[in-house]
């Protein structure tokens, strides 16, 4: 397996003290560079990579590095540097720790995990490797197990975050037809970024189990490796199985608040984006966002100049970044910007957690549809309530689906579905609210109050099959 080691350093990882604790595995391995110059490698004398070292990234954020490791971790600030010892290497992890604890003797700070990591098996013991394909090929990120049709990561960490190993993983093994597989030990989590972009098979999540041997962590589904790839296995009369770990659902009372929508603004060059989800932040929370980067974790301060700045540099092609907010509220956002024939267009979707009896702020939601539909170009929004953990990690077993709880348009999105006569004729429980400029209105639909998981979806299904009838229904 890949074990993974991080050196959460007070001091920033230059070259010299990279190489210094490099040099700490002894003068026998060779160093070189991979991933364009982005990761040393330690290798062995004929050039096998043993450990291999990750850009260090800035954590300017008070309280990510305890979101994604689940301990607190000094003051919550400094530098985070991922070590990966290599698969089925006697020795790996062992050099990879030393190479940890050395930058931290050099540095300050401290090495994550503490103790020793286990649960998750080496890749031999996972499956049949005898298709599997030379470790590593030209462009694609280190993997555990590669075959024709999957890309496997083997990962145990408390929450299985989006980061840049991760990230490029996903968009390489896309490029090549391949799935992305990442399996874990059932007590991993998801963070909701890496959620919301494993978007189904032969992209899986893949959780070990001692019953069943591995099962789909978002949907139940009992696996078994077959032809290269994790795929559901069926009963004698064809009947897809479920994990009996799947079926513990969790009642604790928690809850989370989801909010999704889309923005479009005309292009310009002092156009700067972000205000729609940073108004929707204030909004809900009463403050901006903390952080925001391309990869968790998202150690960048907020600064929607810099995230503007990122966008333009990835024109035309899309952008994909995650925001944070500050340790004592929950709260996590994915945005991808487009460019569009329209504009520049935004689609963001944001959670926000609530222990048991904590108030959601369920009222603020017309005043947030009134003002993305004023100043930030709306054009639809809907919104959920759904229980759920308040920390906003996803756990391998059935969540409840969520109850929607409003839905609006923009002035574009009334004009597309029929005109503002039609839209606002539309058979809701409650009038809906006009947002936006007086003289070319959006609506605000209210759906309920979240306590009806049937009367909601019923309500959306009526307002969408009204819109449906005279234009395009967007969400």
């Amino acid at each position: 397996m890949t074990t993974d080691v991080i050196a959460l350093t007070e001091g920033m990882p230059d070259p010299w003290s990279i190489m210094a604790a490099l040099l700490a595995g002894g003068p026998e391995p060779g160093v070189r560079t991979a991933g364009q110059g982005a990761v040393l490698q330690l290798c062995d004398r004929d050039g096998a990579p043993l450990v291999s070292v990750e850009a260090p990234l800035r954590m300017g954020v008070r309280g990510e590095a305890e979101r994604l490791l689940g301990v607190p971790v000094g003051n919550g600030t400094g530098w985070w540097t991922e070590i990966r010892a290599a698969t089925g290497v006697p020795g790996a992890e062992r050099l990879a720790r030393a190479v940890a604890g050395r930058l931290t003797d050099l540095l300050g700070g401290a090495v994550w995990p503490p103790g020793a990591s286990g649960d998750v098996p080496e890749a031999g013991g996972l499956v049949d490797v005898s298709d599997v394909t030379a470790a590593e090929p030209p462009g694609l990120p280190a993997v555990d197990v590669l075959t024709g049709q999957a890309a496997v990561i083997l990962q145990d960490r408390p929450l299985i975050a989006m980061t840049s190993r991760l990230s490029e993983a996903l968009r390489t093994s896309a490029d090549a037809d391949r799935g992305l597989q990442i399996v874990t030990p059932g007590h991993s989590r998801l963070s909701l970024p890496t959620r919301s972009l494993l978007t189904g098979p032969p992209t899986r999540w893949v959780v070990r189990d001692e019953r069943c041997g591995y099962y789909d962590g978002l949907s139940g589904a009992v696996l078994g490796w077959r032809d290269g790839t994790f795929a559901p296995v069926a009963d004698a009369h064809g009947r897809a199985l479920v994990a009996d770990a799947f079926r513990q659902v969790d009642r604790s009372g928690e809850r989370q608040l989801v909010v999704a929508f889309r923005t479009c603004l005309p292009a310009s060059e002092d156009l700067v984006l972000g205000g729609a989800v940073e108004a929707a932040w204030r909004t809900l929370t009463g403050a901006p966002p903390a952080g925001w980067g391309s990869a968790e974790p998202a150690g960048l301060p907020w600064s929607r100049e810099e995230a503007t700045s990122l966008a333009r540099h990835r024109s035309p092609r899309p952008t994909w970044c995650v925001v944070v907010g500050a340790p004592d509220r929950p709260a996590v956002a994915t945005v991808r910007v487009d460019r569009t024939r329209e504009g520049v267009a935004e689609d963001v979707t944001l959670a926000l957690g609530y222990a048991p009896g904590e108030r959601t702020p369920v009222e603020a939601l017309p005043e947030l549809a009134d003002t993305l539909a004023s100043r930030h170009g709306l054009r639809s929004l809907v919104c959920h309530l759904r229980p759920a953990r308040r920390d906003l990690s996803v756990p391998p077993r059935f969540e409840a689906p969520p109850v929607p709880l409003a839905y609006a348009l923009g002035p574009d999105g009334v004009r597309d579905n029929g005109g503002l006569a039609h839209a606002a004729g539309a058979p809701t429980a409650g009038s809906p609210l006009r947002v936006g400029p007086p003289g070319r209105p959006g609506l605000y639909y209210p759906l309920g109050d979240g306590s009806s998981h049937g009367d909601g979806w019923a309500a959306l299904e009526r307002l969408t099959r009204h819109l449906r009838g005279a234009g395009r229904v967007t969400a």
